[in-house]
């Protein structure tokens, strides 16, 4: 008995199997074959197309535009932009209000190589978010050790905060 059911099990699978191999008849004249298609994709076009130009990358050329004669302070430094794509780990800044009143920037200490880094504004996310609320109704400068990943935009650095943690203030024995 199972023997039976084995084998009808097998001549109709078989018979399936069969009758998916065959090409199916053209319904639609104006379908491609692969190769037909292959072809056309492959065929030289009439217009060249433009590769995009590379833009000058942020070591040392591209000057932040809210430092400098774009700052408020008068006779600012020209600080320039960090490269997109740096990473920053563990670096000690605060966070406050941009001139714009809509964005928040992140104004970095100094650290021991660089001693001029660029304020950034900071990408909206979930650790913007604790950071804000944070400093709300605090009247103390709050600082926070950050590490985030550096992006590059119109002559601006932006700043996606991966790990933001509040950070005590180191003082001096007197």
């Amino acid at each position: 008995m199972l023997e039976r059911a084995l084998i009808s099990f097998l001549v109709l699978f078989s018979t399936s199997v069969m009758a998916q191999t065959t090409r199916p008849a053209a319904t639609n004249p104006a379908r491609q074959s692969a190769e037909e298609m292959l072809t056309q994709l492959l065929r030289p076009t009439t217009q060249a197309a433009k590769p995009l130009q590379p833009i000058a990358d942020g070591g040392g050329g591209v000057v932040n535009r809210s430092t400098g004669a774009g700052a408020l302070a008068p006779g600012a430094p020209q600080l320039y932009v960090l490269p997109e794509g740096t990473i920053l780990v563990d670096r000690v800044g605060r966070l406050a209000r941009a001139s714009d009143g809509q964005q928040w920037e992140l104004t970095l200490d100094a650290d021991a190589r660089v001693m001029k880094d660029p304020p950034m504004l900071v990408l909206p996310n979930r650790m913007l978010t604790a950071m804000q609320i944070a400093i709300t109704g605090q009247s103390a400068d709050i600082k926070f050790r950050i590490s985030g990943e550096v992006t590059e935009y119109n002559g601006r650095n932006y700043i996606l905060i991966q790990k933001a943690a509040q950070s005590a203030d180191i003082t001096q024995p007197k």
